[in-house]
């Protein structure tokens, strides 16, 4: 296979990496470093007619291309032996239209390029909670953040897709050009090529009522309830989740929550502060929330940036009642003996998020009215066990309560990808995936 892959030298300016070579192993590393990749080759396009001919090459080689930005959900792609991993991070222009209230990101931009460029015109897009996630797979997998409820999906923002074929045609797809692809593209992921740049719409938002509410997680009995029937009648302008954190005693963390197992609820409200009264009725001992620049909100929710080993689980839920809480906490909450970091998190969902989008693609929406997280950090094979023990037996306390949905921009373990669609859906994403990618070139995390 290297012999195969050694027809690759030369492309991209020479910003190839084969098996052996010294910038192999940095190459090869996603941003989820619990995960490793061995692939083929690693080339690093500088632009899509480089990756054409990354395309091309690998083609004509027999080997597969799996496209990869920041490789934050790199835990689905399984052994990539006979695959070019493809790394978009050489590609990070931002463009911003104030007076279309749209954005251009090529493909290896990340959401805090996008945040900066946007808020001097006083425009705001639908990102997520992490700043240095790529703009492309989110928006391709779904993307829920703090504006989701009001606005919905970030998939269903997009306007166009440029993307690579699998014959290594630079194709645009939008509205009125390649039609069927872009429905496609809109919640289908990264199956049908390798995506160059996306636009999307931008939403008038300078402000918003963000930030957290604060309890010891000795309290989680008393505020989950509470949270979940104020969460399932809440009114659209407000996006909040729900937090059990176990932090380390680490310098960066805030003093007043360093080293301590806590109950956050963090979000933002697009409305009337005043929905959050019962939340504070609830006495945390800490409330920031304030109107704040939308640019802050991109590290709200103060998840890691850079390189990190994690593990986690997901799982879409339906209902919160007092068994799913019980059993949330027996496996996770205090007492539990948990390692992990984010022993349980809600993402709450409705509003936008549970209505089919009026200009939707494959994900016309969540079907579902929580979703549940848990994540470990596995630096080192001790942490790694008690983190795979940890989140399979957070999986095990919230099976019983899931509705058989995926997430997939949360599935970071293979699944059956189906489960993401209506049953028609996946049956038009199939035929659309067979018929621009007859030969399964290209290597996506979740595969249709």
């Amino acid at each position: 296979m290297t012999t195969i892959a050694n027809s690759l030298r030369g492309l991209c300016g020479g910003a190839v990496h084969l098996p052996g070579d010294p910038g192999y192993d940095t190459a090869r590393m996603p941003w989820n470093v619990a995960f490793d990749q061995r692939p083929a080759a690693v080339a690093y396009p500088a632009d899509p007619a480089e990756a054409a001919e990354v395309i091309r090459a690998a083609a004509a080689s027999g080997l597969r291309v799996a496209p990869q930005g920041t490789g934050h959900n790199a835990g689905p792609l399984g052994r990539l032996d006979d695959v070019v991993l493809l790394r978009t991070s050489a590609m990070t222009a931002v463009s911003i239209d104030p007076a279309r209230r749209t954005a251009r990101a090529e493909a290896g931009a990340l959401w805090i390029d996008v945040v900066e460029a946007t808020a001097p015109h006083g425009l705001a897009a639908l990102h997520g909670s992490s700043p240095d996630v790529g703009v492309v797979g989110y928006s391709l997998g779904g993307g829920i953040g703090w504006y989701a409820r009001q606005h919905g999906l970030q998939t269903n923002s997009l306007t166009a897709i440029e993307l690579v074929t699998a014959g290594g045609e630079l194709v645009r797809a939008d509205a009125e050009h390649n039609a069927e692809l872009f429905w496609a593209l809109r919640g289908g992921g990264g199956n049908f090529g390798v995506v160059t740049a996306v636009e999307f719409d931008l939403f008038p938002i300078t402000t918003a009522h963000a930030g957290w509410l604060v309890w010891d997680w000795r309290e989680a009995a008393r505020v989950i309830p509470a949270w979940a029937e104020w969460a399932a009648d809440a009114p659209d302008h407000v996006t909040t989740a729900l937090r059990l954190l176990q932090l380390p005693p680490m310098p960066q963390i805030p003093e007043a929550f360093r080293g301590r197992q806590l109950l956050v609820i963090d979000g933002a409200t697009l409305g009337d502060p005043g929905v959050l009264a019962p939340l504070r009725a609830l006495k945390p001992e800490m409330d920031t929330f304030a109107d704040l620049p939308a640019a802050a909100l991109s590290r709200l929710h103060m998840d890691p940036e850079g390189p990190t080993p994690g593990i986690s689980t997901s799982a879409m839920l339906d209902r919160l009642d007092g068994a799913a809480i019980d059993a949330m906490l027996e496996a996770s909450g205090p007492g539990s003996g948990t390692s992990l970091l984010v022993a349980a998190e809600l993402r709450q969902l409705g509003g936008a998020l549970g209505r089919p989008a009026p200009r939707h693609g494959a994900l016309p929406r969540l079907d579902a009215s929580f979703v549940f997280f848990a994540c470990g950090i596995a630096a080192g094979p001790e942490l790694a066990a008690a983190a795979e023990a940890d989140t399979a037996r957070a999986a095990a306390a919230m099976a019983p309560f899931a509705n058989g949905r995926q997430y997939l921009n949360f599935a970071e373990n293979p699944v059956d990808t189906s489960t993401a669609y209506e049953a028609a859906t996946w049956q038009r994403l199939r035929q659309i995936r067979a018929a621009v990618d007859p030969g399964g070139l290209f290597v996506a995390n979740h595969v249709i």
